[in-house]
């Protein structure tokens, strides 16, 4: 039986005047408070209480023993809300993946934020541009940029990326600049093995197309997109937070604002929502508000 149980009966008991009522407040049966007086009596090796049929007292043992009780009961609930509020407090190592032009123009900074305001945290961030199997990769969460979630997993929205065609100015002045989407097919474009490696899709308000591309350069490392467009190698659908710096920079040319591309959405991806430790619910809860209204 449960010392600190025992303790908080006669404690009740006392207060209360009877093992009756006490039993009743802490909704156990007479009997087992009873049993819970008789376990107090036997730890501290006397008798507590002097009974009656019309009054209940303590002994001179009781008298003793009843503020120790109270001590008891007290440290006992000043160590479950330090262990509450130890649970509640983010920490411990986060296994983290993203890809790399994510990781490198957005995600790094919101990491960095996160850690200072959680410094129990420690993050171990892997870059993967393809999608891996959390659970053989022992990955608590992964940040992926797409349009179609794995099913098979958790998969919770942060915001959305939009993307833009771009170029060098020097590749512009060599080449020319397309008007329309289906001249992209006459340019040398600049393509990421895992999003539009081989066609490019847009709309405007009441039209869409699906255009074909190809050019001397793909790459499986999205980052390296930006650095070949940059140098003038070719024309680029480039994520707008890669681009944006450098278009306004003027390093590169935003074209054909008229076709928009498809945003892709950015997603928290975990395995399950069983359990979840409070340093990722923590670093959830951030990235959603901070992708929320991120300029992506």
């Amino acid at each position: 039986m449960d010392r600190l149980t025992a303790a908080k009966v006669l404690i009740e008991t006392v207060a209360r005047g009877s093992i009756s009522a006490a039993a009743s407040h802490l909704g156990m049966s007479r009997a087992m408070a009873t049993r819970y007086i008789g376990l107090m009596e036997e730890w501290a090796e006397a008798r507590l209480l002097h009974r009656t049929t019309r009054k209940l007292s303590l002994t001179a043992a009781g008298e003793e023993v009843l503020p120790i009780c109270k001590d008891l009961v007290a440290l006992s609930q000043d160590v479950s809300s330090m262990g509450a509020h130890a649970e509640n407090t983010p920490k411990g190592l986060l296994r983290v993946t993203a890809s790399s032009i994510f990781a490198e123009y957005c995600l790094t900074d919101i990491l960095m934020d996160f850690l200072q305001l959680h410094p129990a945290v420690a993050i171990d961030l892997q870059i993967v541009d393809r999608a891996i199997n959390l659970a053989e990769e022992g990955i608590d969460l992964a940040i992926r940029v797409t349009n179609d979630p794995d099913p098979s997993v958790i998969a919770k929205k942060m915001g959305e990326v939009r993307s833009v065609v771009c170029a060098a100015p020097s590749y512009l002045r060599a080449h020319g600049e397309p008007t329309h989407v289906r001249d992209l097919a006459a340019h040398n474009c600049l393509t990421y093995a895992y999003y539009g490696r081989t066609t490019w899709q847009f709309s405007t308000h009441d039209e869409s197309f699906l255009v074909p591309v190809s050019g001397n350069f793909s790459t499986n490392e999205a980052a390296i997109v930006v650095r070949a467009a940059m140098r003038g190698s070719g024309i680029a659908l480039l994520p707008h937070f890669a681009a944006n710096a450098e278009i306004k920079a003027g390093r590169l040319v935003g074209l054909m604002p008229d076709y928009k591309v498809k945003p892709m959405s950015v997603y928290a991806v975990y395995l399950s929502r069983h359990r979840v430790p409070t340093a990722m619910r923590a670093l959830i809860d951030f990235l959603a508000l901070r992708l929320k209204d991120y300029d992506v």
